[in-house]
């Protein structure tokens, strides 16, 4: 089964209700009120929490009162990880010296389209959802400002208390989200932005490639080791901005970005050859093109051990079965993503990995799984990816395959769903009598 997925998360596309993967692995039958025996293995379950996303909630109130119901709601479902959104495409949800803080949205965006082929485009994402829908979405999106209220420190503080932990979920590769939430720094270097083969520039993606790009990027990674005391570092590589620049990949799936000036060159360097008198899938040029992100990895996993010795390092990566927008295949991760997790893993540089729950034909979340699982050699610990269950029966197959798997953690995406469950107190009852307890948050 499919989702459509334009790089944007999905309550910000109102995609209604969760993907449910039916992997006929007969369900219990549990009851809806009271919970039975206690499972033979119980599981950590996590989720990733998008602080303004959850505000489109009914009834959510801004500022700690929101951050408290948030994270209560994780504790009553038994997710005792948290992975906490930092960045908003290009800007801050907490205090950032490096990054605007999410508020108002640029002039032309993606709920409010200045040209005609824009708005045509938008039409596709959102299914026709009409104009006066969008602006009141949109106004939704606006009405508060994240440089008067630092989530990220008080999901810190409320998490810690309630015995949460709280790691940081940065979405490191974008610079955008759909568009209209700009970076400073895309802002203000359009020249250092992706290039594909045939020269078009990307309207935010920002290459790391360039020394300035590092930089900025392992630098915005220092200002949340240096400033928060969070649980883990969880790397959203999947998150690639700019939904007019689809597709980002040709048709094998292969990324067709990479051309940029320091690439280009080094691999003539290299190679003695212009890799655009190759193929764009050549094996040598797409390692070429990935070695930045893993000079990137290198680089957080120093700062981690300098500034929080044993803090973990987890990753949202891509499966072989991905695609993004409307359907563009990505093939996996080092041909599709330019992401060589492999040697991450081999080289001590993650964790943990997850792989993204957005799947072609022949993609399910076992396969996804088995295929993480061998792309790192079993050399860090791989979770299961799955959407917030609709109801226990739901729950009860996520859990028997995550048994089946050997599998230790479910990330179920994306938190705030559970707020739209109809049995939600029952199905939260079940969950949390599953869930492995954790050491006390912010401890060793």
């Amino acid at each position: 089964m499919s989702r459509k997925w334009g790089e944007m998360s999905a309550s910000h596309l109102r995609f209604a209700g969760a993907l449910i993967v039916f992997l006929g692995i007969a369900a219990t039958d549990a009851p809806t009120g009271e919970v039975p025996g206690e499972p033979a293995r119980k599981l950590i379950l996590s989720a990733p929490v998008t602080h303004p996303d959850w505000m489109l909630r009914d009834g959510v109130a801004w500022g700690p009162d929101g951050v408290r119901h948030m994270l209560d709601m994780c504790k009553a479902s038994g997710w005792n990880r948290v992975y906490w959104r930092a960045l908003d495409g290009g800007r801050a949800l907490y205090r950032s010296a490096l990054m605007e803080p999410q508020g108002k949205w640029d002039e032309d965006n993606f709920w409010r389209p200045a040209a005609p082929e824009d708005k045509a485009l938008v039409e596709k994402y959102t299914g026709g959802m009409s104009e006066a829908d969008r602006a009141a979405l949109l106004a939704k999106l606006e009405r508060y400002n994240y440089a008067a209220f630092d989530s990220l420190a008080e999901a810190i503080r409320y998490g810690h208390e309630i015995g949460l932990e709280i790691h940081a979920w940065i979405s490191i590769n974008e610079d955008d989200h759909a568009w209209g939430i700009q970076s400073r720094f895309n802002q203000e270097h359009p020249e250092t932005r992706w290039r594909k083969r045939d020269g078009t520039v990307y309207h935010s993606q920002q290459s790391f490639a360039y020394p300035e790009v590092m930089a900025y990027k392992l630098a915005i990674v220092e200002e949340i080791l240096t400033n928060y005391a969070v649980d883990g570092i969880f790397l959203d590589w999947i998150r690639t901005g700019d939904v007019r620049d689809n597709p980002q990949n040709d048709a094998e799936g292969v990324a067709d970005r990479g051309y940029e000036t320091p690439l280009v060159e080094g691999f003539k360097t290299r190679y003695g050859l212009d890799p655009h008198d190759i193929p764009n899938s050549d094996e040598r040029w797409v390692r070429f093109r990935a070695l930045p992100h893993t000079e990137f990895m290198r680089g957080v996993r120093t700062l981690a051990t300098a500034k929080r010795p044993g803090i973990p390092i987890a990753v949202l990566v891509m499966q072989p079965w991905g695609y993004r927008g409307m359907q563009d295949k990505i093939d996996g991760n080092l041909r599709g993503m330019l992401l060589d997790v492999e040697t991450w893993a081999r080289e001590g540089l993650i964790d943990a990995a997850a792989p993204a729950g957005y799947y072609l034909e022949g993609g399910s979340t076992e396969a996804a799984y088995r295929a993480l699982m061998e792309e790192t050699a079993g050399r860090v610990d791989v979770w299961m990816y799955e959407w917030v269950p609709d109801t226990v029966e739901d729950f009860t197959q996520n859990f028997a395959l995550a048994q089946q798997l050997g599998v230790r953690q479910i990330l179920f995406w994306e938190g705030d769903y559970i707020d739209a469950r109809a049995n939600k107190e029952s199905l939260q009852a079940w969950m949390r009598a599953h869930a492995q307890a954790l050491a006390p948050a912010g401890r060793p």
